[in-house]
């Protein structure tokens, strides 16, 4: 059996850097947190657990924390939360990703120039959410084709799209062709991060090239959620898994060809154990 694995599988420049920067902290001593799990990868945050790290998931938590430091997680959060953490006096740690603190300073400054902000992504996704926080006036968070027919504004209100870092680039051209026939003054800025564009795409090739597909991730991150439905459409004989221990390691063995890609938030250590596994 022949197995593939994707040049792009894993841990993507952001989610390392945030990883990275919980660690470091660790060995300095003293209360850590993090606001929101710092990565969608449960291996990840049950270790850092292990190691002591506090998780906040509300702003009431947040006012509670007397004393510690505060690790923003990897999606970013609203500037709400940037301001309670200077209230309480607290020492702030900023683990956004480059690529997301981009789009919080575009909608920022697009929306107090009185542009209607639309975010093309999931209103659940706490990276949206984040972004949500950094728009200073009116904006619609738009995920599909329904939503984006269905949008009414004003003729002369002056827009700007963005998109959530992860979202499906093809999906996002589609969503920006129907509003672009509406009518409005746009911009328009792709905010997809590079690194997702290069993963689809080369998660989609490797699924016409393959007989299964293998996506790593957990079951919360949005990214290798669009890697399985890329790859979906492609192979149809797709799993996605969370660990080895979720791969029917005997029903591979029916395949002449197997591909593996991982979502960015996936430990190299995984990827490895479930390629090891498949070459045996």
């Amino acid at each position: 059996m022949k197995v593939e694995l994707a040049k792009t599988a894993g841990f993507c420049f952001g989610v390392k850097r945030a990883v990275d920067m919980v660690y470091d902290e660790i060995k300095k001593g003293g209360k850590v947190y993090t606001f929101g799990p710092i990565i969608h990868n449960d291996e990840v945050v049950a270790d850092l657990t292990d190691k002591g790290v506090g998780l906040i998931h509300t702003i009431e938590e947040l006012k509670t924390i007397t004393e510690g430091t505060i690790i923003i997680r990897s999606h970013g959060v609203s500037k709400e939360i940037y301001d309670v953490i200077e209230t309480q006096g607290l020492k702030l740690i900023d683990a956004t990703c480059p690529y997301v603190i981009k789009i919080h300073k575009i909608v920022k400054e697009q929306s107090e120039t009185g542009r209607h902000i639309i975010i093309i992504g999931n209103d659940k996704h706490p990276e949206v959410e984040g972004i949500e926080g950094w728009c200073m006036n009116n904006y619609t968070i738009i995920e599909n084709t329904e939503q984006a027919k269905n949008l009414d504004l004003s003729v002369n209100q002056k827009i700007c799209i963005v998109s959530q870092t992860t979202f499906n680039y093809k999906n996002f051209q589609d969503l920006v062709e129907i509003i672009s026939k509406k009518g409005y003054d746009i911009i328009v800025l792709n905010t997809i991060c590079n690194a997702t564009e290069e993963r689809q795409t080369e998660a989609r090739q490797l699924a016409k090239d393959s007989d299964a597909m293998i996506i790593i991730g957990g079951q919360h991150s949005s990214n290798t959620r669009k890697l399985y439905e890329i790859s979906k459409l492609e192979c149809e004989n797709t799993y996605y898994i969370q660990t080895l221990r979720d791969l029917d390691l005997e029903e591979l063995k029916s395949f002449r060809s197997v591909g593996i890609t991982a979502g960015a938030s996936t430990p190299n250590n995984i990827i490895k154990e479930v390629h090891t596994a498949c070459q045996k």
